[in-house]
């Protein structure tokens, strides 16, 4: 099976919906701004924990396509990525008993 990364690339070029970094890293803060919406009337603003509410899988769906279709706008692979990031925490957790960079 194809990856993440490979198909939101796919479906990008099909529809003709590549966009710059600049308009791509937009598009992932605009989503982004919408799952935090969705999680702020899911919890009643932090009153509760989030009750069940498909909006926040939907919203999350796009914000993961936007993210990569920024990955790829900048010639990054994703799974790469995502390794490298996890090899830094563990070493930072073996170091410093936490995963921060501080």
């Amino acid at each position: 099976m194809k990856n993440w990364q490979q198909l939101s690339r796919d479906f990008a070029q099909k529809h003709n919906l590549t966009h710059d970094p600049g308009v791509t890293a937009l598009d992932l803060l605009s989503e982004f701004g919408e799952v935090a919406k969705e999680l702020l009337k899911a919890t009643d603003y932090g009153r509760h924990d989030p009750i069940d509410n498909p909006a926040i899988a939907d919203e999350l769906g796009d914000m993961l396509y936007s993210l990569c279709q920024l990955a790829t706008a900048v010639n990054v692979d994703l799974d790469q990525a995502l390794t490298a990031a996890l090899v830094k925490y563990e070493a930072r957790w073996q170091e410093k008993g936490h995963p921060g960079s501080h």
